[in-house]
């Protein structure tokens, strides 16, 4: 997911400023971020969610953080069960 994201907006920052072509798929990820939603493009390699794309990268930085501080500081006592993308996995 964190590829993804960063790779296609790479590719934006060149589209805008003109060293890449426009194609369809950065068009669109330019419209659903103007318009406040999570791009395609994102939602295919990501957790399911019906935020809007604040909201969506908001609870994302809390997922990274939540997994973050598991691999630092060790087991947490008590687990947020939906940060995982597949919890049934996990139980």
């Amino acid at each position: 997911l964190l590829r993804t994201v960063s790779s296609t907006l790479t590719e934006l920052q060149k589209a805008i400023v003109g060293e890449v072509v426009m194609s369809a798929v950065l068009d669109e990820l330019y419209n659903d971020l103007l318009n406040n939603r999570v791009p395609a493009v994102w939602q295919t390699v990501s957790y399911p969610s019906l935020k809007p794309l604040t909201s969506w990268i908001v609870d994302l930085r809390q997922r990274l953080q939540f997994i973050q501080d598991w691999l630092v500081s060790g087991k947490p006592s008590a687990y947020w069960i939906s940060a995982f993308f597949f919890q049934q996995g996990f139980i």
